[in-house]
């Protein structure tokens, strides 16, 4: 008789490495990197190279273990960017009724505020 494993665990990313996933792990190995690159690198004085490797570091721990709402950092910036690149303000209206208008849904239309007239008139 053969023994199959139902998979449970569907939306949970795989460890890598000391309870790490791949992304925090690339993230945590960047983030080394940096600082690595900020403390040897600089031609300051030591306690100035030491604390800007010490706030990399930081920065690189908060990237990469903290996860509001269950999401990575990551996906945080993109719902920003997405949200910046989008307009807000739309005017919802009638459009001229068609006789043979094959949808009823294409009665209404939304347009932008700075959409000009022109544009309009030319779909």
């Amino acid at each position: 008789m053969q023994r199959h494993e139902v998979p449970t665990h569907l939306n949970i990313e795989d460890k890598a490495f000391a309870g790490l996933t791949m992304r925090q792990l690339m993230v945590v190995i960047i983030g080394l990197s940096v600082a690595y690159a900020a403390v040897s690198g600089m031609h300051l004085p030591i306690p100035v190279r030491l604390a800007t490797g010490a706030f990399v570091l930081a920065a690189t721990a908060t990237f990469s273990l903290w996860q509001p709402g269950g999401r990575s950092l990551e996906d945080w910036a993109f719902v920003l960017l997405r949200y910046v690149a989008v307009p807000r303000v739309v005017v919802w209206r009638v459009r001229h009724a068609y006789i043979n208008d094959p949808e009823p849904a294409a009665r209404f239309e939304v347009v932008l505020p700075a959409e000009s007239k022109q544009a309009r008139r030319n779909r």
